[in-house]
């Protein structure tokens, strides 16, 4: 079972494969939401209460088909994560960690061509929500789901590092740099996308 991965404008495009999705989400924290400020994609991306849907998977669940060229990269700071986007359209496609070999990917559901209820379909209904402490409206805890979601992220992280799979990852070369290099953001730039 397959999803597409297409940007806005459609010059970026892609498959995902949702059998390794492992989580899905609604991340409220001020990153994910300084992120959607810098593509200019509110509107897009957070819903009322500033959370951005994500699905947790592996890097090398996504397979880009066509418009590889337009993959930009940044990051927040000099040390936070790699926020991977499309720069033709300012659509938002994921989070990585920094290091490769964390074969994590938070998969921003606005770059999947899909339904809600496709999505639903294929990867479940149920969604965690993350860091709640930042949201800036009315949110569900779900403690059970939670703790059931975070442990089959870490089962797959553990897989992916004992079994080498995370050296399958689009977003890094296989010396394990970024495929594009990060824009890092001044502390000024970054100030100016605080709410």
């Amino acid at each position: 079972m397959s999803l597409q991965l297409r940007c806005r404008c459609g010059k970026l495009q892609g498959e995902v494969d949702a059998r390794r999705v492992a989580a899905r989400a609604v991340c409220y924290c001020k990153d994910c939401q300084a992120f959607a400020r810098f593509l200019k994609a509110e509107d897009r991306v957070l819903d009322a209460s500033g959370g951005t849907e994500v699905e947790a998977t592996l890097p090398g669940a996504v397979r880009f088909t066509a418009g590889l060229e337009h993959l930009a990269c940044m990051s927040l700071g000099p040390k936070g994560l790699y926020r991977w986007y499309a720069a033709c359209c300012n659509t938002p496609v994921g989070t990585t960690p920094r290091n490769s070999r964390m074969s994590y990917l938070g998969l921003v559901r606005t770059c999947l061509d899909a339904p809600a209820e496709e999505l639903d379909r294929q990867l479940g209904r149920s969604h965690i929500t993350a860091n709640r402490g930042s949201a800036c409206g009315p949110t569900t805890a779900r403690p059970v789901a939670t703790v059931l979601a975070v442990a089959a992220i870490g089962a797959m992280l553990v897989r992916a590092r004992i079994g080498g799979g995370y050296r399958d990852n689009p977003f890094f070369d296989a010396s394990g740099a970024p495929v594009r290099p990060p824009r890092v953001l001044t502390l000024e730039e970054r100030s100016a996308l605080a709410r």
